[in-house]
């Protein structure tokens, strides 16, 4: 069965799909885009999917192509196509097709694009044994709190990672950890998970939300602050939160060792943590259709 995408009120094989060149996703990177886990065929963190999605369509101004609940609707059906039952629905919405002036256009219509993939994250090799990180210079603009198609800074700080021997890259701006090319960073220490605080320097992760509530359910100890690349060297544990990977431990930073060499206990604790919230949002999901 050929792979189905959606685009613009339409469903479609992959191979007829059909984006204008004159998009203004296409010639600016004027757009935005999300990505939404999907568990037991049913998405997950879907309402803080749709404050972010909003957020970053105001900061651009630009237009709901459809009724948030349509859109959710839209996203579900893709997933029954497609037979989904543990990957993430990608959603792309830009300013619509124009002519190539900077200016907004007046008439334009937003362009909605998705598509679902199957993708094993529930019990991966990586949450069980951990990943390497590389260290990378942030050359982004300074509105990373708006999740941007536009993502050539971080192409190339993931392209340096990799070339260097890591699956994920931290990025540094002014001797501090920003954050992963594409996912949260964080640290522990004496049992205190360290993480940046939110500001228009890093994107608000869903993952990172749902984390720091989890934090506060069960009393986990954190500090929101800067951290250096040094105090992540130094770190008792460190990982990474992302809508793909939900968090994986990292356990060694530009060749060098954390603590072990081992998933930690705090890291560990999380994610199962996590996991059981999905997993019961997921049925809960389900029995609602």
């Amino acid at each position: 069965m050929s792979e189905i995408v959606f685009v613009n009120g339409q469903f479609h094989p992959k191979e007829e799909a059909v984006i204008s060149v004159f998009d203004r996703g296409f010639i600016f990177g004027d757009g935005v885009y999300e990505v939404v886990p999907v568990v037991g065929g049913a998405m997950v963190d879907k309402d803080y999917f749709l404050q972010r999605l909003e957020r970053s369509l105001g900061e651009l101004r630009i237009a709901w192509p459809c009724e948030p609940r349509e859109l959710l609707a839209t996203l579900g059906s893709l997933i029954s196509r497609n037979e989904i039952s543990e990957g993430m629905v990608y959603v792309q919405i830009t300013r619509g097709i124009a002519d190539r002036e900077f200016g907004f256009p007046k008439d334009s219509s937003p362009t909605l694009m998705a598509y679902a993939k199957e993708a094993a994250f529930l019990d991966s090799p990586e949450a069980r044994e951990g990943i390497a990180v590389m260290s990378t210079p942030d050359l982004r603009w300074k509105r990373r709190d708006i999740k941007s198609v536009n993502l050539l800074g971080q192409v190339l700080a993931k392209q340096d990672a990799i070339e260097r021997g890591g699956k994920e890259g931290w990025m540094v701006e002014d001797g501090y950890i920003t954050e992963g090319v594409s996912s949260s960073a964080y640290i522990v220490k004496n049992g205190v998970i360290i993480t940046r605080p939110l500001t228009n320097e890093i994107l608000p992760g869903i993952r990172r939300r749902t984390l720091l509530e989890l934090c506060a359910e069960e009393s986990i100890s954190l500090d929101q602050r800067l951290f250096t690349l040094e105090e992540a060297l130094a770190a008792d544990e460190a990982f990474i939160s992302s809508a793909t990977t939900i968090l994986h431990p990292v356990v060694t930073i530009d060749g060098q060792i954390i603590a072990d060499g081992k998933p930690g206990p705090v890291s560990r604790a999380l994610r199962a943590l996590y996991l059981a919230r999905l997993q019961r949002e997921a049925q809960e999901g389900k029995a609602s259709r």
